[in-house]
């Protein structure tokens, strides 16, 4: 099928048409990724999370295939709201949050939460003939470059006792959730955390408490320096073994958003400035760390660079943003060869923490976002360069 990873896009067209920079979207990227993390985890339920890339052609793109959705917050609400997403479709996984949070989460029909603490547990006393609560249990990961249970979850030997009192409370406790980080680079802890999570469920069960939910969370990798998705199949094969002890009336899901969402978007930016500095040609952008590549310091990631149109012997370069601030540096010692001001640079997977996390430092605009349909939309259906 043709996708960003196979289709050559006439770059300088496009920014000729719609200018620089741009971030292009791919709406059939999207749908092959869901549908390579589906035949994956066949018997599990998806659930896209939306923090990664919150864009209503994604969102729609994914409800077209099946998909349910991850919330954690009332502008992602707002967004599945506004595309009449049934409410029973999602979850509200955020483990922190206001009253007034909750209450905009039942008022739009998402009534399934997770909790983390016994503090947390008494925020939904007063909605608990309304609400299901999976209990987040903690399963810290120092594979990972974001270790998300350093903030979140409850141990697994204090799981029960959080269970037992969250039922004393009157609440409806539908089951368990974890997530073993971003970006891990093999399915170890995921098998781990699953081993862990079937000892609670029969622990719960012999004292009583009726699990029916399972979320082993998101984490799933995409390769960022080969510039291509994981072999997703062979890596959740551990995850499908694991799951197969976790007794068949208990329902999977799972809270991906990277996997989804990285691979379908790419930045074309145009060097608008160059000088010699330190013994180094310097570049400058019209894009930088403050908009669309912002995941390079909030992500931990670097993005995959290539210029489409120049090529010739390469030398230490620094690519540098937009910005008035120092820290603006996309690159300091990035091969690259001579460029001059026009020239085009590429940037891959930047689908995932990219313009979700940018801001408009300097006043500087967000990047604009361009929708493409690599596999319906004849446009933009050109065969790779041989």
């Amino acid at each position: 099928m043709n996708n960003l990873f196979n289709t050559k896009l006439n770059y300088r067209e496009l920014i000729n048409k719609h200018g620089s920079p741009l971030l292009i979207l791919d709406k059939a990227t999207v749908r092959f990724q869901y549908q390579e993390l589906s035949r994956a985890l066949p018997d599990v339920t998806l659930h896209y999370a939306l923090k990664p890339l919150p864009n209503k052609d994604v969102v729609s793109s994914l409800l077209e295939e099946g998909a349910c959705f991850d919330l954690a917050s009332k502008g992602e609400i707002d967004l599945v709201r506004s595309l009449k997403i049934n409410p029973m479709q999602c979850i509200h996984t955020h483990p922190i949050k206001k009253d007034n949070d909750i209450r905009y989460s039942l008022d739009y029909g998402c009534n399934t939460f997770v909790v983390d603490n016994v503090e947390e547990a008494k925020k939904f006393t007063p909605y608990k003939d309304e609400v299901k609560l999976l209990i987040r249990v903690s399963f810290p990961n120092p594979e990972t470059p974001v270790d998300l249970s350093k903030k979140f979850g409850v141990l697994p030997e204090d799981c029960l006792e959080l269970l037992k009192l969250a039922g004393s409370l009157g609440l409806n406790i539908h089951g368990l959730s974890f997530h073993v980080g971003s970006q891990v680079p093999n399915a170890n802890r995921h098998v781990e955390a699953i081993n862990d999570c079937a000892k609670i469920i029969r622990e719960a069960s012999d004292s009583g408490i009726k699990l029916k939910v399972l979320d082993i969370g998101g984490g799933f990798p995409v390769d960022y320096e080969k510039a291509e998705s994981t072999n997703i199949f062979d890596f959740c094969a551990p995850i499908r073994d694991a799951l197969k002890q976790i007794p068949s009336d208990i329902k999977i899901i799972a809270e991906p958003g990277r996997f989804l969402s990285a691979p379908a978007m790419i930045n074309i930016c145009t060097v608008v400035g160059k000088a010699e500095r330190f013994n180094k040609p310097w570049y400058y952008l019209d894009d930088g760390v403050y908009c669309s590549y912002s995941g390079q310091i909030f992500d931990h990631v670097i993005y995959p660079k290539f210029t489409p149109y120049v090529d010739g012997d390469k030398q230490e370069s620094v690519l540098a943003g937009p910005t008035c601030d120092s820290i603006d540096i996309i690159a300091e010692n990035i091969e690259l060869p001579a460029l001059d001001i026009g020239d085009i640079i590429v940037g891959k997977m930047m689908g995932a923490y990219t313009i979700s996390t940018a801001t408009e430092f300097n006043f500087i605009n967000k990047t604009d976002i361009l929708v493409i349909d690599t596999e319906r939309d004849p446009e933009y259906q050109i065969p790779a360069a041989e």
